[in-house]
C-alpha cells in the first residue's frame, strides 16, 4: 500500500512573446540531438540502431518506481543480476545485464559518458555500474540500446547500451515524496519512503537546476514476517525440509537428548546446557546423545526404526511430519516415541534471514549551463553526490571450513568437510578417546587428538551476521561546447564539444559476526574454561565474552574505482545528396580507469570462516580511442516512395589503444609479492547500420526495420507513450 505525501510545486511556464503580426509567421524548429547508439545528432524518434526510450511518464505508467523495478520489469534485461530484493548474496547495487551475459558486458552511460563501476564488484568478472546510485528524480529521460554498439562506445558495449539523461534545464520548485507499507497484518511491517527536492531557475542563456533525494527503505521485512516463507520445513504444503543441519549440539550424526539441547542458557554449565567433560570414551558411548532417525540408518547402517539410539522424528500426518509422502525419503509413521520437528531436527534459519534487507540512499545533484556568445561557446558544469547503505543479514555463520588442516595443506582435517575438529585437551570436550590424531602438529613432532565432525553455529554468540554495505559516488562534468556557423555558411551544421568527466565509487564491506580461523584454534587449544571456547553447547546457551572475542570479528573489505575522462568531438553535414545531407562524427576519448581493492589480512590469507577469501589488488588502465561515423541517406520522407519512405546506412568504426598496470598489494602466505604486471594491445570495432522504414507513418504506426553487421536482422514496432503525471506530486503553474 503506499501514500502520497503532502507536495507543493511551483512551476513557471515558458512563455513566447511575438506580435500579432508575428503570430502566423510561427515556425516549429525541431532540435537534433544525440540518440543513444550514433555520435550523429538528428531529429528523427527512430535512429539507425534499436532504441527504446522511457520517460518518467513512461515509467510511471509501466509502475516502475526505482532502480530495482527497472531491472526486474523490463524485458531487456535478461539473466541474473544484483538487485536491492536479493538478501543473500546481494551487495546493495543494482546492475543491468543486457541478453543474460555478464554485466560487464553491458555499458551504462550518463549522459552519453562513461561513469565508475561498482568498487567492490569483481572488476574483469562482474563489474558494472551501479544504477541505484541513479535516483529516478534526477533522470529526464532513459535510452536503452538492444544492439552491440562496440563500434560507437567501445568494446564494453557488446550487449547493448543503458544510457541515463539527466536533468539539465528546469523551472521553478517541486517537492514531492511518497510513501509505502506492507501492511499485510504480519508481525512486522516494512516501510518505503522517498523525498526529493528539485529547483530551477535561469534565463535564454542560463541554466541551473539543483535536486535533493532521499529514500529509504526501514526495518527490512523477515522471513519469518510471512507464514509460508517463516519455516525451512516446507512440507506440510507440498515442499521439502529446506533445514540446516548446522546448528550446536551435533556431533556426527548425534545430537544432545532434548531435554539438554533446550535446556537453560547463559555461558557453559557442565551438565546442564553442555555435556560433563571427559565424561564417555567418545559419542557413541555418551549418554548425552542420540541419533535423529533417518531412512537412511536402515538402509546403509542396517539399524531399524525405534532403536534406542535413535530418536525418531515426527511422522506424516503427525505435526510438523518431517517424513511424509512428500519427503525426499517416505518412511510410514512407527511406533510412539515421537519427539517435535522445530529446531531439533534440523535449524529454521528462516527465523532470521531477511526476504528484503533494510537500505538507504541519499542523493544531491546540480548543474549549471552559460551560453557565453550566443551558442558558439557554451559553458557546462554537472555535479552528483550519493551515499547509499545496505545490510545484507544472514543466519549465524556455521563452523566450517575446520580450523585445523591437514598438514602440508589448506584442506580441513575433519573428514566429513563440513565440520570442525576439537583437540581432546578442550576443557568442554566430553570424550576422553580421541576419533583421530594430527602428526606433527607440535614443535617436538608429537601430534594432537582431536574428535572430529563436531558442528557448531554462532546462534546465541553473535546472534544474526550481518554484511553492511557503504557506498560514496561522485561525479563531476566540466566542458564547452558550441556551433561552427561563424566560421561561414558550409559549417552552420557542425557543432564541437570539449569535455572532462571525472567519477569515483567508494565502498566498505563490514562483515559483522564472522569467524577468524586463528582465533577459533587457539581457544579451542585453550585449556582454560574462562577463556576457551565450548562447541559442544546447546541450542540456547552462549560462550563466555572472553572467548567470544578471541573467536568473533568483523571484517573490513574496502574498494576504490576512480575514472577520469577526456573527450572531444565535432559533428555536422559534409554534403547534400538528393536524398539529403550526409552527416558525420569524429572525435576522441581517453579514460584512465584506476581500481584499488584492498581486503582484511584475514581474507587475503583466507583465514576466515563465513567470508570469501582473495587478494587485495591495484589496477591502473589507459586507454586512447578514436572514432568516426558516417550516416548516408538513399531516400527521402519528401519522395514518398512506396516501400522506400526512409531509407539510410549508417558507417560507424572505433579504434582503441589499451595499456594495462597491475599489481598485487598486502603480499601474504596466499598471495605473495608479484611484480607489476604490464600489457599492450588494440581493438578495432567496425560497424554497419541499415535504417528502413517502408511507409508513411500516417498510414501506419511507425515500422522501420533495423539491421546492423555483424549483428542481427531486426524488425521492432515502436510505441508512443502518453504522458502521465508524475507519481505523488502536484504541479501548479502560472503563465
Amino acid at each position: 500500500m503506499g501514500i502520497p505525501l503532502l507536495l507543493a510545486s511551483i512551476s513557471f511556464a515558458q512563455e513566447t512573446v511575438s506580435t500579432s503580426r508575428e503570430a502566423d509567421q510561427r515556425v516549429a524548429i525541431v532540435a537534433e540531438v544525440i540518440v543513444t547508439g550514433s555520435n550523429i545528432p538528428t531529429a528523427e524518434e527512430v535512429g539507425p540502431n534499436p532504441v527504446d526510450t522511457y520517460r518518467p511518464a513512461d515509467l510511471e505508467k509501466l509502475g516502475i518506481r526505482n532502480a530495482t523495478d527497472l531491472t526486474t520489469f523490463l524485458p531487456q534485461q535478461a539473466g541474473s543480476t544484483q538487485n536491492l530484493n536479493i538478501a543473500n548474496g546481494g551487495d546493495g547495487t543494482v546492475r543491468f545485464n543486457l541478453r543474460g551475459l555478464l554485466t560487464k558486458e553491458t555499458l551504462v552511460l550518463v549522459d552519453g559518458k562513461r561513469v565508475a563501476l561498482g568498487s567492490l564488484n569483481a572488476v574483469g568478472f562482474s563489474g558494472g555500474v551501479d544504477i541505484n546510485l541513479l535516483p529516478f528524480p534526477m533522470i529526464d529521460h532513459i535510452d536503452i540500446l538492444k544492439d552491440g554498439a562496440s563500434a560507437v562506445y567501445g568494446s564494453d558495449a557488446i550487449c547493448g547500451v543503458v544510457n541515463f539523461f539527466l536533468i539539465h534545464k528546469f523551472r521553478g520548485v517541486e517537492i514531492g515524496g511518497s510513501y509505502g507499507n506492507t501492511n499485510l497484518g504480519a508481525s512486522n511491517d516494512m516501510g518505503e519512503w522517498e523525498a526529493w527536492l528539485k529547483a530551477g531557475t535561469g534565463d535564454d542563456k542560463t541554466d541551473i537546476v539543483v535536486i535533493a533525494d532521499f529514500w529509504q527503505r526501514t526495518g527490512g521485512l523477515f522471513s519469518a514476517d510471512r507464514d509460508l516463507s517463516s519455516n525451512g520445513f516446507q512440507i506440510p504444503w507440498g515442499g521439502i525440509d529446506q533445514r540446516n543441519a548446522f546448528e550446536p549440539g551435533s556431533v556426527g550424526v548425534r545430537r544432545l537428548l532434548p531435554k539438554m539441547f533446550f535446556g537453560p542458557g547463559g555461558t557453559p554449565l557442565p551438565g546442564v546446557n553442555t555435556p560433563l567433560p571427559h565424561s564417555a570414551p567418545n559419542v557413541a558411548t555418551a549418554p548425552f546423545y542420540k541419533g535423529p532417525y533417518r531412512p537412511f540408518l536402515l538402509s546403509v547402517l542396517g539399524i531399524p526404526p525405534g532403536d534406542r539410539r535413535t530418536i525418531s522424528p515426527n511422522a506424516y500426518p503427525g505435526a510438523p511430519g518431517v517424513i511424509g509422502p512428500n519427503a525426499a525419503f517416505f518412511f510410514p509413521q512407527f511406533g510412539t516415541d515421537y519427539k517435535g520437528g522445530g529446531d531439533y531436527f534440523g535449524y529454521n534459519f528462516a527465523a532470521v534471514t531477511p526476504a528484503l534487507p533494510p537500505a538507504d540512499r541519499q542523493s544531491f545533484y546540480g548543474s549549471f549551463t552559460r551560453d557565453l556568445c550566443d551558442k558558439y561557446l557554451v559553458l557546462f558544469a554537472d555535479f552528483k553526490y550519493v551515499r547509499s547503505f545496505f545490510d545484507a543479514s544472514l543466519a549465524a555463520v556455521p563452523f566450517q571450513p575446520d580450523p585445523f588442516k591437514i598438514p602440508g595443506t589448506n584442506i580441513g582435517f575433519s573428514p566429513d568437510g563440513s565440520s570442525i575438529s576439537v583437540p581432546i585437551q578442550n576443557p568442554f570436550n566430553p570424550f576422553t578417546v580421541a576419533d583421530a590424531t594430527i602428526p606433527n602438529f607440535f614443535p617436538d613432532g608429537s601430534g594432537l587428538p582431536v574428535t572430529t565432525g563436531v558442528r557448531f553455529r554462532g546462534i546465541n554468540d553473535t546472534g544474526p551476521r550481518h554484511e553492511k554495505f557503504t557506498y560514496w559516488d561522485s561525479l563531476f562534468d566540466v566542458g564547452l561546447r558550441g556551433e561552427m556557423g561563424q566560421f561561414g555558411d558550409y559549417f552552420k551544421t557542425w557543432n564541437w564539444e570539449l569535455g572532462f568527466r571525472y567519477s569515483r565509487n567508494e565502498g566498505q564491506n563490514l562483515s559483522v559476526g564472522d569467524v577468524s580461523q586463528p582465533g577459533l584454534r587457539d581457544a579451542l587449544l585453550d585449556t582454560d574454561p574462562a577463556t576457551a571456547f565450548d562447541p559442544f553447547l546447546n541450542f540456547t546457551a552462549h560462550n563466555t565474552k572472553r572467548a567470544r572475542q578471541r573467536v568473533y570479528v568483523t571484517l573490513h573489505n574496502s574498494g576504490e574505482y576512480e575514472l577520469p575522462i577526456g573527450y572531444a568531438t565535432v559533428n555536422g553535414d559534409l554534403f547534400n545528396l538528393p536524398a539529403g545531407p550526409v552527416s558525420f562524427a569524429l572525435g576522441g576519448e581517453y579514460d584512465a580507469p584506476r581500481w584499488t581493492r584492498d581486503r582484511d589480512a584475514l581474507n587475503t590469507t583466507f583465514q576466515t570462516i563465513g567470508s570469501f577469501g582473495g587478494g587485495s589488488a591495484r589496477v591502473n588502465r589507459d586507454v586512447w580511442s578514436i572514432y568516426q561515423e558516417v550516416r548516408v541517406p538513399f531516400t527521402s520522407p519528401t519522395w514518398n516512395f512506396p516501400g522506400f519512405y526512409s531509407f539510410e546506412v549508417d558507417f560507424a568504426e572505433r579504434e582503441e589503444w589499451y595499456s594495462q598496470n597491475t599489481s598485487a598489494v598486502l603480499p601474504s602466505g596466499a598471495f605473495p609479492f608479484q611484480p607489476a604486471a604490464h600489457s599492450q594491445y588494440n581493438a578495432q570495432k567496425p560497424k554497419v547500420s541499415v535504417r528502413w522504414q517502408p511507409l508513411d507513418p500516417k498510414y501506419m504506426a511507425p515500422l522501420p526495420c533495423v539491421a546492423a553487421t555483424p549483428k542481427r536482422f531486426m524488425l521492432r514496432r515502436y510505441r508512443r507513450f502518453h504522458p502521465l503525471p508524475r507519481r505523488a506530486s502536484v504541479r501548479l503553474s502560472t503563465d
